[in-house]
């Protein structure tokens, strides 16, 4: 029987059709590959779901806003129908309602005399309070409107603000001006990407920061959604405050610490809410998603903000240590400058930390509710 013979024309097209499936295959394998790369990605940058709280964890009341959630919160002072003044107090990074300085550090003889009632909520996320996972610049203050007209805190109330806590009361003061009596901002934390901020101020400012606390902040900026993987990998530095670096504060500041834990162990059971409460529901809705709104794109400027009292009905006063080695204490000074209607105060050689000794919060009670020296 004869050899079967294969032309040259059949012989190239079979080696086209060859590799014509060779490469199809390879562009099959390499759009596989991407997918199972990205969805690998994807997994390991996930933030893990916040930790539940059961009936055991809440140990303090708790409103429920018309969204579902809870904010939980601790009253104090005088009770609040004998108060002449009404103060919701929002605490700041890595904290929860008990580092409240009126309730704290203040003279509670002070805090007697001059009829002050004071509640600190748990900002959502922290403490007792539920997570918001769609947090914004805006809903903190609207979530605050809600919590006053739960407590029955009247039409007009105070609010005051300590670091991250004192950078939400911008929020406040744009959103719900209307409600407000008066407004304290304490060492209200900076965000760099403030568009009305002179460039050489921040750029200035920004640089004093440490490497890692400047690469975590751009992260929150740029990469919000890689801010809990960049802070959770042991090969990168994270947030100088998520771990506590001693680099960040001042002489004064470890002081007042040494103090502050020093009174609280007196109550174990304080002191340990205060130490483990902030991050009890984990660290993503805490920590990492105060660093995405705290550094994130606002939806309006600070510095655009319009007096609230323009009947000089009330008054915001912004308190400042020219030692805060966390905040800029240059661009609090341009804010004051700025903002004709803040009064500003700074005190001298105090630090981050100085809204918890007792002479300067004293100092800031009297201000801001018209008591003599």
């Amino acid at each position: 029987m004869a050899e079967g013979k294969i032309s040259a024309a059949a012989a190239r097209s079979h080696t086209r059709k060859s590799k014509s499936n060779s490469n199809s295959f390879a562009g099959i394998l390499k759009k596989l590959l991407v997918v199972f790369f990205a969805g690998f990605a994807a997994w390991a940058i996930r933030p893990p779901p916040p930790t539940k709280l059961g009936s055991s964890d809440i140990t303090t009341p708790r409103i429920k806003l018309r969204d579902g959630r809870h904010l939980s919160y601790v009253e104090a002072g005088v009770p609040k129908d004998k108060a002449k003044f009404k103060v919701i107090f929002v605490h700041g990074f890595d904290c929860n309602k008990y580092f409240n300085p009126f309730a704290v550090a203040a003279s509670p003889a002070l805090v007697e005399e001059l009829g002050v009632y004071h509640v600190s909520i748990d900002r959502p996320g922290y403490g007792e309070s539920d997570p918001h996972p769609n947090r914004t610049v805006k809903s903190l203050a609207l979530d605050i409107e809600e919590f006053a007209d739960h407590l029955n805190l009247g039409p007009r109330f105070y609010v005051a603000g300590y670091s991250m806590g004192g950078q939400v009361m911008w929020s406040v003061l744009k959103y719900i001006p209307h409600r407000l009596a008066g407004a304290i901002l304490i060492a209200p934390a900076i965000n760099y990407w403030w568009p009305n901020l002179p460039s050489d101020l921040t750029n200035e400012a920004f640089s004093r920061q440490l490497p890692q606390d400047r690469w975590a902040m751009r992260v929150a900026h740029h990469l919000p959604w890689l801010t809990y993987w960049w802070n959770t990998r042991k090969w990168l530095p994270p947030f100088s405050a998520i771990v506590g670096n001693p680099v960040i504060y001042s002489p004064s500041d470890v002081e007042v610490f040494t103090k502050l834990y020093a009174a609280t162990a007196e109550d174990p059971n304080k002191a340990q809410k205060m130490r483990s409460g902030p991050r009890q529901q984990g660290e993503f809705e805490s920590l990492h998603r105060d660093l995405n709104i705290g550094s994130g794109k606002w939806e309006f400027d600070p510095l655009d903000v319009e007096n609230p009292f323009p009947n000089n009905d009330g008054s915001v006063h912004l308190w400042m240590g020219d030692d805060d080695r966390i905040v800029p204490v240059s661009l609090e000074r341009y804010f004051a400058q700025k903002l004709e209607w803040i009064k500003y105060h700074e005190v001298a050689g105090a630090g981050h930390m100085m809204a918890f000794q007792g002479e300067v919060v004293d100092a800031i009670l009297k201000a801001s509710f018209n008591l003599k020296n």
